[in-house]
């Protein structure tokens, strides 16, 4: 019903009220006599004023599927405004008060008018709540977020669920009901309630649940092959901005078991805005995160740096459709490789802070393409790094990898030489040079969630390397936060790491994956393919020789420079074209792990 016709109905229906309260309350108390002429009067006047207050208090542009007490108290003021005003006029024209008559049309009037309204709810609770065609759902918490969300669903036609039951943890609540819908259990026993009720559709509605009780509802939930939806955050709750077209997925990202890192919005503010911000690799999945974390802050300029026409074209747009009244937003397509070009650009930009997250970062490719590795992620590196040297960028970020550690893959070992390039520069420049290391990014160009989503998509099996692979797992927008943070607390030659909680089984992962997708294990299937080339079982953060057992911010710690052989890496540089490829690899993993390969003891 569009607004003019629910607003003509409401009008009609409150005329038809006033004119039966008024001719009602004559005919109880008169029922032989002939009604009098000033009734007709007295019925113009109250509708009169029933229009008018009505307006007034804007009960017409009410959603009356949705009253609650404010409403119905606004009734009684409406119609009480108006028998007290009509009283008024009456009284002044007639010398004479028709007392009974008008408590008894007010009775009349106040009830018809409420009930009238409420009969609007009544119909959107009981014929919409009782449609067929809705999903049994079970609500996970019977707080606030619980119960918001339980009464919109009860509202709403357009959402085909219809809670059923809740589950909480405070017992207290068992056995008690909302919206008489009954609190049914804890949430150990989700899976025998999901039975028991029939249950088609699980929500969880408790926005404050840390990570790991997340982590273990899921659990529970997974065990009944019913999909599973939540609630988005704690801010949405205090917002009032919870709504049931809000419900989100369970993600990946909700099951890492770590609250996210929170950074210094000061000290970062302090570094950025009004600054000119570089950033390589733009256009990829943590360069492009990086450039939506930085654009918060307010930057004077930001220069967009890829090699990639499309994802730098893509990433462009976003920003300027949110940030081009406001901030200087600049395109530059170049590859880190060229170094002429990475002179000219940086010079001619003069970037503050240059972040740097243009890498290959595929390991298998990089086994079959080392040579295309030295190019891109230590000579590249070497060019901005070196531009932005000679520029006098202030502070020049790095992003890294958990496989420079101790690595055993051409990728690995070529992030740890850029690693160690980086630690030389720091010791006699005046930008400050500083890495950030992290695992593997959810959601990333290289991630393994997509080609696990493809495989389900197309009905499986999950292909994992090996049962017993174990890897480190952040989001996006934690590596990019982690790296925006660097910066700020950089004093030259740091090693930045994320304290990324318990590392995750690759083939658990992929369990999860499937159940998230609302399959069973046992229907998509897992095949083991064997470790790759370069391939690790496990990643580390720090080497033995980098560890410091201070944490200078929460859930940040900084590693020690290693040992820099920068005669070694020059000469890799220098010669790595005329190498043959078997060489290379010796050669660039023999000087990655000096210490190790030569038993050199930690100090």
């Amino acid at each position: 019903m569009t607004y003019y016709n629910r607003l003509f109905t409401l009008v009609l229906l409150d005329a038809m009220i006033v004119v039966t309260a008024v001719f009602l309350s004559y005919w109880l108390l008169h029922p032989y006599d002939e009604i009098p002429a000033f009734a007709l009067t007295s019925t113009l006047i109250l509708l009169v004023c029933h229009y008018f207050f009505t307006a007034y208090l804007k009960q017409y542009k009410k959603a009356w599927e949705y009253a609650s007490i404010s409403e119905m108290f606004n009734v009684f003021r409406a119609t009480t405004f108006s028998i007290a005003i009509t009283t008024i006029i009456q009284l002044y024209f007639t010398h004479f008060l028709y007392m009974r008559e008008l408590l008894i049309t007010w009775i009349l009037y106040m009830v018809m008018i409420g009930c009238s309204r409420l009969a609007w709810r009544v119909y959107s609770n009981r014929c919409i709540k009782q449609s067929p065609n809705k999903k049994r759902t079970l609500i996970v918490g019977a707080g606030s977020a619980g119960t918001m969300i339980t009464s919109q669903l009860l509202k709403s036609s357009n959402i085909k669920l219809v809670p059923v039951a809740f589950v909480d943890d405070d017992k207290t609540k068992l056995g008690l009901e909302i919206f008489n819908i009954p609190v049914v259990a804890a949430t150990k026993n989700i899976a025998q309630v999901v039975e028991k009720y029939k249950i088609e559709h699980i929500v969880i509605a408790i926005p404050s649940l840390k990570r790991e009780e997340i982590n273990a509802i899921f659990s529970e939930c997974t065990k009944t092959c019913v999909k599973t939806q939540i609630v988005p955050s704690l801010e949405a709750i205090v917002q009032v901005k919870v709504s049931i077209n809000e419900l989100k997925d369970i993600q990946m990202e909700d099951l890492l078991g770590r609250s996210p890192i929170q950074l210094d919005d000061k000290g970062i503010s302090e570094k950025i805005v009004d600054s000119t911000i570089l950033v390589t690799g733009a256009g990829g999945s943590i360069g492009s995160e990086i450039c939506r974390q930085i654009m918060k802050y307010n930057p004077a300029k930001i220069v967009l740096l890829g090699h990639g026409e499309n994802s730098i074209y893509a990433i462009e747009l976003e920003m300027l459709e949110a940030y081009a009244d406001t901030i200087e937003i600049v395109t530059e397509i170049a590859d880190i490789q060229d170094r002429r070009r990475m002179f000219q650009v940086i010079d001619h930009h003069r970037p503050n802070i240059v972040y740097h997250a243009a890498a290959h970062k595929h390991v298998p490719l990089m086994e079959s393409n080392p040579k295309e590795a030295v190019k891109n992620n230590i000579i590249g590196t070497m060019n901005v790094a070196e531009a932005s040297e000679a520029s006098k960028v202030n502070i020049f970020v790095m992003v890294s990898s958990d496989k420079a550690v101790n690595p055993t893959s051409i990728m690995g070992a070529s992030k740890c030489l850029a690693e160690m390039m980086i630690q030389n520069k720091s010791l006699s420049s005046y930008t400050k040079f500083v890495t950030v290391r992290f695992g593997n990014v959810l959601g990333s160009n290289g991630s393994v969630i997509p080609l696990f989503k493809r495989q389900i998509k197309k009905g499986g099996p999950l292909t994992v390397t090996h049962p017993d692979m174990i890897r480190y797992f952040m989001t996006i927008p934690e590596a990019s936060r982690l790296v925006i943070q660097a910066g700020v607390l950089a004093k030259g030659g740091e090693v930045f790491v994320l304290d990324m909680g318990e590392p995750v089984k690759i083939v658990d992962f992929a369990k999860k994956l499937i159940q998230l997708s609302g399959y069973n294990v046992e229907d998509i299937g897992i095949t083991y393919t064997g470790i790759r080339p370069g391939e690790k079982l496990y990643e580390e953060l720090l080497g033995e020789d980098e560890v410091y057992a201070n944490q200078i911010y929460p859930k940040i710690h900084i590693g020690k420079p290693r040992e820099v052989n920068w005669d070694a890496i020059k000469d890799i540089i220098t010669t790595y074209d005329v190498l043959s490829e078997e060489t290379l690899k010796e050669r660039m993993l023999d000087l990655a792990n000096y210490r190790k390969v030569h038993k050199i003891p930690v100090t």
